[in-house]
C-alpha cells in the first residue's frame, strides 16, 4: 500500500471502473446562476448506477480484490453499502454490511435487492464495526471501509477528474463531507492539476465528526444524531490513517447547515431543479441558499446522492417534517 496517494491513483482507478460506473453529468443551474450573479452549474452524480457516489469506490476496491477473496463486508450508513453490494453482485463474491439502528430503511432494502446480507447491530457506526471486524477475523472476509482507505479514496476522486474536464476553468468546488473520502479523492484530483481551485466541504450541524476532529487538530469521536443529511453520519476512526490528513491539507474551508437548510436545499432542488436529491445530497444547494458559502467565479456544486424515502421527501416539500 503506497503511503502517499497521488494523482496517477486516481487516473488508474478511473481506468479501472470506467465500464461499470456512468459517467459525470454537468448542467447549469440558471436559477442557482441568476440568484449569485455568477455561473453555478450542478454535477448530478445522483444519477450513478446505484443513486450516489460511492459506488466508485467501492467499485475500485472490489476490483483489486485478492483472488479466492471469501467475501466483503463494511460499516455503512447506506450508500457505501448498496455501491458495494453492486459491486460484489458484479464480481460474484459475498457481501455482508453492518450498519447502525439510525440506517433508515428505504437504504436497508436497496442493499437488500442487490443481494446483500445487512446485519444491524446497536446505535452508532462503531458498535455495528464490531460485527464487521469479527467477519474479517472469523470468517475471512476482506473489510472495505467506507472512505479510509487509497483504493476507495482514488475511487471518488474520478469525480474530480471528470469535474475539471468539463469544467477546466472552474474556480470553487462544493463536496459533501462526512468521513472524507469523496472530499479527499475530488481535492486531490483537482489540486493536482489546479492548485487554485477553491474546495468547501459541506456538513450538517448535527454529528459532522471531520469538521469537530479539524478543530480540535486530531481525529475526535462525536454524538451520533438523527439528521436530514444521515448519509454524512458517522465517525471517521481515531485511527484514521489518510482522510483526516488529506481533509486538512486540500480542503480550504468547511461549513456546516441546519436542518432546517438542509430541507431548504431538499426543496430548491425539487422546485426549481426538478431533481430529488436525498439530505446529504442537498447540502451544497443548501450552503448557497443559506448565505453560508459566496460562490467565486464559476462554482460546481455536487448533489452526490438520491438515496432518500420518498415518503419523507413528500413530507419536506410540504414542509411538514421538524427542521430544528
Amino acid at each position: 500500500m503506497n503511503e502517499k496517494i497521488s494523482l496517477a491513483d486516481i487516473q488508474a482507478a478511473r481506468e479501472r471502473i470506467a465500464a461499470h460506473i456512468q459517467p459525470l453529468r454537468i448542467t447549469a443551474s440558471q436559477d442557482l446562476s441568476s440568484r449569485f450573479d455568477s455561473e453555478i452549474l450542478l454535477a448530478h452524480e445522483y444519477l450513478q448506477t446505484t443513486g450516489a457516489f460511492k459506488l466508485r469506490g467501492a467499485m475500485n476496491s472490489v476490483l483489486q480484490l485478492a483472488p479466492g477473496a471469501s467475501g466483503v463486508t463494511a460499516v455503512s450508513t447506506g450508500n457505501h453499502g448498496r455501491g458495494l453490494a453492486y459491486s460484489a453482485r458484479q464480481a460474484g463474491v459475498p457481501c455482508i454490511i453492518c450498519m447502525s439502528e439510525l440506517v433508515p430503511q428505504n437504504k436497508l432494502e436497496g442493499i437488500r435487492a442487490l443481494g446483500a446480507e445487512t446485519r444491524i447491530i446497536g446505535k452508532s457506526q462503531d458498535e455495528a464495526e464490531i460485527e464487521a471486524r469479527r467477519l474479517v477475523s472469523e470468517e475471512g472476509f476482506t473489510m472495505i471501509p467506507p472512505f479510509d482507505h487509497p483504493h476507495i479514496i482514488a475511487g471518488q476522486g474520478t469525480l474530480g477528474l471528470e469535474m475539471l474536464e468539463q469544467a477546466p476553468d472552474v474556480d470553487t468546488v462544493l463536496v459533501q463531507l462526512s468521513g472524507g473520502g469523496l472530499i479527499s479523492g475530488i481535492a486531490l484530483a483537482i489540486k493536482a492539476q489546479k492548485p487554485g481551485v477553491r474546495i468547501v466541504g459541506i456538513s450538517m450541524e448535527r454529528g459532522a465528526a471531520m469538521a469537530a476532529s479539524q478543530r480540535a487538530g486530531k481525529p475526535v469521536e462525536v454524538e451520533e444524531l438523527p439528521t436530514l443529511a444521515d448519509s454524512l453520519g458517522g465517525g471517521i476512526a481515531l485511527d484514521n490513517r489518510w482522510t483526516f490528513n488529506m481533509v486538512r491539507d486540500y480542503v480550504d474551508e468547511i461549513v456546516l447547515v441546519s436542518e432546517a437548510e438542509i430541507a431548504a436545499g431538499i426543496r430548491h432542488a425539487y422546485f426549481n431543479e426538478q431533481v430529488v436529491i436525498e439530505g446529504g445530497g442537498a447540502v451544497g444547494i443548501a450552503a448557497l441558499l443559506a448565505g453560508k458559502v459566496a460562490p467565486g467565479g464559476k462554482t460546481i456544486v455536487l448533489l452526490s446522492g438520491k438515496n432518500i424515502d420518498m415518503e419523507l421527501h413528500r413530507s419536506i416539500i410540504c414542509q411538514e417534517t421538524r427542521e430544528t
